[in-house]
């Protein structure tokens, strides 16, 4: 079994360790949180002071961070992971972050001949706990190949998007649909209810046709029709409108770096930005549709 250095024990990385654990796998963590840390021990993981302490003598390191910034600075700064990881570990960032800079990053690990994974994830806390993430994983395939049993422990599925940074390039694109896709079920079920349609009627016409998709038949924004949904708990969130707003503003920044244009896309993060400023970015993201309808909780 593998000796895997796990750094950033919160809501994501905490239940993604504890599962690598269960597994047999030996795990020293590190967070800056003590609540994150306090939990870890629980689960198993042994808790150390600091990134180079966690990075030290392992096989694995695996990280789970914020944002660009975090990564960068884990990483390549004072103490960082490529400064103490031993020759021919693997490295893998399971962050959403944005592409430019898990780009940097891979180049910094090659500079100091490690190779590197850009894996960010789907599936939320509760696919983090089940062991159900989808990760979407940037780099070489033969790194990709040596961590596919630990993203199997730790996840339903893995896929392979291609060199360094396409992970956050899969993660950004299919979040854009994610967020577009709310949207249009919001504004489609309510313009049924006020003309007349009831709501449950649209979904069993909608969920056998042409409008079909994965967030209406799972998330579906309407109280009452998909019993696991948000909408049937206040929207306490699954997928927070915050991290939605996140993931919209690392797409308009890949898509102006690529000079592409995503209108629909630019729309949707400027409706989750009004959503997240009126203080509604910890509920979840389908709670977009109260404020579409002009309703607010």
């Amino acid at each position: 079994m593998a000796e895997i250095g796990f750094i950033g024990l919160g809501n994501m990385g905490g239940p993604m360790a504890a599962n690598l654990v269960k597994a047999g796998h030996g795990v020293k963590g590190y967070d800056i949180g003590a609540d994150a840390l306090k939990t870890a021990e629980k689960n198993g993981i042994k808790v150390v002071g600091s990134v180079e302490e966690a990075a030290q003598g392992v096989e694995t390191v695996i990280t789970m961070l914020p944002a660009g910034e975090h990564v960068h600075e884990v990483y390549t700064g004072e103490g960082g992971v490529l400064s103490v990881t031993r020759e021919g570990a693997h490295l893998i960032d399971c962050s959403t972050i944005d592409v430019a800079s898990a780009r940097a990053v891979h180049e910094a690990a090659e500079d100091e001949g490690l190779e590197m994974l850009d894996a960010p994830v789907s599936g939320g806390v509760a696919g983090a706990e089940a062991g159900q993430l989808t990760f979407m994983v940037g780099g070489s395939e033969a790194a990709f190949n040596a961590a596919k049993p630990l993203f199997d422990i730790m996840g339903k599925a893995a896929v392979h998007a291609g060199p360094a940074g396409n992970g956050q390039v899969a993660k950004a694109c299919n979040n854009m649909i994610l967020g577009i896709s709310m949207l249009a079920i919001s504004e489609a079920f309510t313009l049924a209810e006020k003309q007349g349609l009831d709501p449950q009627k649209l979904f069993d016409i909608s969920s056998q046709a042409s409008g079909m998709c994965w967030a209406m038949l799972n998330h579906n924004p309407v109280p009452g029709i998909v019993e696991t949904a948000a909408s049937n708990r206040d929207y306490k969130p699954g997928f927070a409108a915050g991290m939605m707003l996140k993931d919209l503003r690392l797409a308009q920044d890949a898509a102006l770096n690529a000079g592409c244009a995503t209108p629909m896309g630019a729309e949707a993060a400027a409706l989750y930005t009004i959503f997240c400023n009126s203080g509604y970015a910890d509920k979840d993201y389908s709670g977009v549709y109260k404020m579409l309808r002009g309703e607010w909780f």
